[in-house]
């Protein structure tokens, strides 16, 4: 009997502790378990986050509530006095307004006005601006001259030679009596470089400026993939400068290789702007609180060319990829030629499927990308997807240093894609993106020379260099790819 009371003594407290901490492990998974069901839509991330937690026992639960679970939830976008977003359009009004166009961009444009019913807008000028060292003046001599109003949002905004002239430009702004607003992403102004700009931006007299959810660490660490990685510049309601381009000098260094990084914005005017600024004041109202009342709503639209255009936001506030669905339905929708210029090109399987399905059907698909990204682990990643879209007649073009940033898309010498969105999960589902839709012949032709003269300095890629990589490097790659954020 002293035995057996001996070992009730020692040994029943201790599995009473871990019969507990099982209970509470299996009620944590439940809740995790249940939240997962509930809220993620994605197969792969769901099937992948119910593993995490239930296998790795309260570790995959605190990885969850910081890394999956999406806590910004922004306002829905408003109805504007001018209707830059309205009831869905009748068909025939949309094949009556698109007449001109071949019969499966009508059709496209039926599909994007139901993913996201924002107008096309027409009598829109776009020009293509390559590199810091056209795009820079024209945007500083555009901020000297503003009277009303110059609206800056970009992912980064460094402080060097170059954008000490941007601010100078913008205090002319402020002396010429107009309002300055700027707003930049709390990781974007990480940096030796970055990090200077905010104290600038304090000692502009009048200037206002906010921080996209600062990183105050370890609250930030659950927000660190949903950036503002939009890249918008406003003056006076009217002109505007928007695409992919960050605000540095390295954008300027097109001659050094390992400093220097190749970039295209376009400078635009007309009607669509008043959306671009729409996009602007959203963003300006959540990372502020502050009302905001943009110029351009008070100007009456004004043609500035013949191209029809419209913006299409995005971020991880939404249930369903707008840009996403965008890109995919125009793949399908093309008849003669894709053309694809990403710095970063990680898209999931339904995208690639789409490409390889084009190419298949006879359309020309090439994609240009870096040699070397600013990530070894990104140019690791890419690689095994390289093999199939090959196997399947897709062209992929390697350009050499300096880093090239650019991002467009084209369909069929028509159809134009432009913006900050990546072609990688971070872009079409984690970060908070700005694109331009638009058709042009003109637009798409001058942007076919650009991407000649980029492919006339790359190497196209050979099905044997994917197929000789040793065993352990095909390892490290594909192991890479996995690591895709989803959620």
């Amino acid at each position: 009997m002293s035995f057996l009371y001996e070992f009730i003594k020692t040994y029943i407290p201790q599995i009473s502790v871990v019969i507990t901490i099982f209970y509470i492990y299996i009620v944590i998974s439940a809740v995790c378990a249940i939240h997962i069901l509930l809220n993620k839509e994605d197969v792969k991330g769901s099937i992948s986050w119910l593993g995490i937690v239930i296998l790795s026992p309260f570790v995959g639960a605190v990885l969850y509530v910081f890394l999956g679970i999406n806590r910004v939830r922004r306002k829905a976008v408003k109805l504007r006095k001018k209707g830059s977003i309205p009831q869905k359009i009748p068909k025939d009004k949309l094949e009556a307004a698109a007449g001109y166009m071949p019969r499966q961009f009508i059709q496209y444009m039926l599909y994007g006005h139901n993913v996201y019913p924002q107008i096309f807008v027409a009598g829109n000028f776009v020009r293509p601006l390559q590199n810091g060292t056209s795009a820079y003046p024209e945007m500083v001599e555009a901020i000297k001259n503003a009277k009303h109003e110059v609206l800056i949002e970009s992912y980064m905004f460094d402080y060097d030679s170059e954008t000490e002239k941007i601010l100078d430009a913008c205090k002319t702004a402020v002396s010429n009596g107009a309002a300055v607003k700027i707003l930049v992403d709390g990781i974007g102004i990480i940096g030796p470089k970055s990090s200077a700009i905010e104290p600038k931006l304090k000692k502009i007299n009048k200037l206002e400026y906010g921080v996209f959810l600062p990183p105050n660490l370890p609250v930030a660490l659950p927000l660190v993939n949903m950036r503002n990685h939009r890249k918008i510049m406003i003056i006076d309601g009217v002109t505007a400068f928007f695409g992919g381009m960050n605000l540095a000098l390295e954008n300027t260094l097109t001659d050094i290789p390992d400093k220097g990084v190749q970039d295209i914005t376009f400078k635009i005017e007309g009607p669509v702007v008043d959306q671009m600024s729409q996009v602007f004041e959203d963003d300006w109202e959540f990372t502020t609180g502050k009302p905001m009342h943009g110029y351009s709503k008070d100007l009456p639209a004004s043609a500035k060319g013949d191209i029809p255009a419209r913006i299409i936001p995005d971020g991880p506030d939404n249930k369903q990829g707008k840009i996403e669905l965008i890109v995919q339905a125009a793949i399908n929708t093309a008849a003669e030629k894709i053309s694809i210029v990403t710095p970063y090109f990680l898209p999931e399987s339904n995208l690639l499927t789409s490409l390889e399905m084009a190419a298949m059907r006879g359309v020309d698909v090439e994609i240009v990308i870096p040699s070397k990204t600013d990530s070894i682990i990104m140019d690791w990643a890419m690689e095994p997807n390289f093999t199939k879209l090959i196997e399947r007649g897709v062209k992929i073009y390697k350009t050499p240093r300096p880093f090239d940033h650019s991002k467009y898309f084209v369909v069929d010498n028509m159809w134009v894609f432009i913006g900050s969105a990546n072609w990688d999960v971070r872009s079409f589902r984690l970060h908070f993106e700005c694109n331009m839709e638009l058709f042009s012949k003109e637009v798409a032709e001058e942007l076919a020379k650009i991407t000649e003269q980029k492919k006339k300095n790359a190497e196209l890629a050979a099905i044997e260099q994917s197929k000789s990589l040793p065993f352990l490097k095909r390892i490290r790659n594909n192991a890479c790819r996995l690591l895709t954020p989803y959620y």
